[in-house]
């Protein structure tokens, strides 16, 4: 985990009971929590796709 990684935010996804199962127990064979997958797989979507996500903020804009 990076410094950028510190902090988190909560997402939330809706999936089909049977895909969340299988995919938990493929996890936890593998000594992972779901929640490292996740973050892995949305790491590796950004880089798929060239997004720099180090450089961006979380900060609301100002209206």
């Amino acid at each position: 985990m990076t410094a950028m990684e510190s902090k988190t935010a909560r997402l939330t996804v809706l999936i089909d009971p049977r895909k969340k199962k299988a995919f938990e127990q493929l996890c936890a064979e593998q000594d992972l929590t779901a929640s490292q997958v996740v973050r892995q797989l949305i790491r590796d979507y950004l880089a798929e796709h060239g997004v720099d996500y180090t450089t961006q903020t979380t900060d609301k804009p100002e209206i």
